[in-house]
């Protein structure tokens, strides 16, 4: 069955083979972790280059991306509705290049600081964007093959990009790594470019207005059901953004592994795309309310569990059994990220474009703000992050138990 018949709507004569198609989307998605996690293993590097005092303030290095990604997410879903997604796009390309180049010749760590903020508000445009793509040439379950394709490239990315940003120390210095996204970011341009056509007729496009787009915003943000899940997704995702920003100095400092770091973050990373994986069947069957529920359950006291053991242990545990409860907490991470955001969505399918942007900016936001606080707790030991698993865990099921029953149970079955 071709790609047209499974609800492809007609905007052009020329369409990319179906499999190109899906390699450029993964690509454009990727992005995003490509420029968090290819710079991890150079944290250290980077901070001996630029004679940072504190350890801590190297976990900037992931939440000022972070920050960018806010900022920008909520930027491109309204610029995409009124110019083009290609245009849209081609920006954020642009700008994730400019941010690269700025990080590459950076002579100051506040510079190199100023580039990755660009970098995020680059990445965040293809990313956004990427998704409004699909939903114009795909509907209903097409659409929802596609997305399972682009994911299941998209889950291998957070697996490989620090072995990707190890492999170009071996080459180069950290100024490698960013010279590495320049190219990818041109590659990304001219392929996407020269293949993809256009998908929003003109005449689907609408008026660029701030009184409409407030409005949007405004009517996303004080919807309650969507609010508690925006909140819970911003925690839970949070938690993810203090174990990034840790991740390379905890290996090292606490277990004393660094040439290998990338293995054992690949590991943790298929931990959660095989729960996403997963999600995708097993959501069917049980609905996003209760496997969010029971994930969030199973989180917190597995992360209790491990304070207890490492308690009884004094502090010291092996990397076998840090790996055991790791995978789990963050298999559960991987049930809640697609289950949260669509939950949060789910009121707002007539406003879904700017109601996407807000959702992503503001739960981004909040994630940077709360991972980057639990970050620096960081004291060289595994307390500081699996207190933050705990808590944030705790958190979330807190705000989100008593508004899932107003959400309608279509939300678990619809297309």
């Amino acid at each position: 069955m071709t790609p047209r018949s499974q609800g492809e709507a007609e905007t052009t004569p020329f369409k990319p083979p179906f499999a190109e198609f899906i390699a450029l989307l993964a690509l454009l998605m990727s992005m995003v972790a490509l420029a968090i996690d290819a710079v991890l293993p150079a944290m250290s590097v980077i901070g001996q280059d630029f004679s940072v005092v504190h350890v801590e303030d190297l976990q900037w290095i992931v939440g000022i991306l972070f920050a960018g990604l806010a900022f920008g997410q909520i930027l491109y879903g309204p610029l995409s509705d009124s110019f083009g997604r290609k245009p849209a796009i081609y920006l954020g390309l642009i700008i994730f290049l400019m941010g690269s180049l700025v990080s590459a010749f950076a002579h100051s760590y506040e510079m190199m600081l100023v580039g990755r903020f660009i970098q995020g508000i680059g990445a965040s445009g293809p990313k956004v964007v990427a998704v409004a793509l699909v939903r114009d040439r795909y509907e209903g379950r097409a659409m929802a093959r596609v997305m399972s394709f682009v994911m299941a490239v998209f889950i291998i990315m957070p697996a490989v990009a620090p072995s990707i940003g190890a492999g170009v120390l071996i080459l180069a210095d950290w100024r490698g790594i960013y010279e590495f996204f320049v190219l990818l970011s041109l590659v990304a341009l001219v392929w996407f470019a020269i293949r993809q056509p256009e998908t929003l007729a003109k005449e689907h496009r609408v008026k660029l207005s701030f009184i409409n787009v407030w409005g949007n915003i405004k009517e996303t943000m004080t919807h309650r059901v969507t609010l508690g899940y925006i909140i819970g997704a911003g925690l839970i995702f949070g938690a993810f953004v203090a174990y990034l920003s840790t991740a390379q100095l905890l290996f090292k400092e606490v277990f004393q592994i660094e040439k290998t770091f990338p293995l054992y973050f690949a590991v943790l990373a298929l931990s959660v795309g095989v729960a996403s994986f997963l999600n995708g069947r097993l959501v069917m069957r049980f609905g996003m309310k209760l496997l969010a529920n029971r994930a969030l359950i199973v989180m917190f006291v597995s992360s209790v569990i491990f304070l207890v053991l490492l308690t009884l242990f004094a502090g010291s545990v092996s990397i076998w059994l840090f790996m055991l409860f790791g995978a789990v907490v963050f298999g559960c991470i991987g049930l809640l990220f697609g289950n949260m955001n669509a939950l949060a969505m789910e009121p707002l399918g007539h406003i879904a474009g700017v109601a996407s942007s807000v959702i992503g900016s503001v739960t981004t936001l909040i994630s940077m703000v709360v991972g980057m606080a639990f970050g620096q707790t960081y004291n060289g030991t595994l307390y500081p992050l699996f207190t933050a698993f705990a808590l944030l865990s705790l958190l979330c099921w807190l705000v989100t138990r008593n508004i899932q029953h107003e959400v309608p149970l279509k939300a678990d079955t619809r297309e």
